[in-house]
């Protein structure tokens, strides 16, 4: 880590993300919906290799609670 072409982005990012991930896990999303990849620019088998693990722990993880119940604990409206 910390060789960004952006001196130091990729860890101010890693940090971000970390903090992130806390705060979706208190209010009930789970922190495991956000994740942060390295890959450099031309490495498409990582990138495409990520998105597949991030669509499997996406499916895993199930929709968004939110969308299932309301804050309230009624279930929400279709639109």
């Amino acid at each position: 880590m910390g060789d960004c072409h952006f001196l130091e982005g990729n860890l101010r990012a890693k940090e971000r993300v970390e903090y992130t991930k806390g705060l979706l896990d208190e209010i009930g999303l789970g922190g495991d919906r956000l994740e942060m990849f390295h890959i450099g620019a031309s490495d498409a088998p990582l990138f495409a290799k990520s998105v597949e693990i991030m669509t499997d722990r996406a499916r895993a993880l199930g929709p968004n609670p939110f969308k299932l119940v309301g804050l309230k604990g009624t279930k929400a409206r279709e639109s």
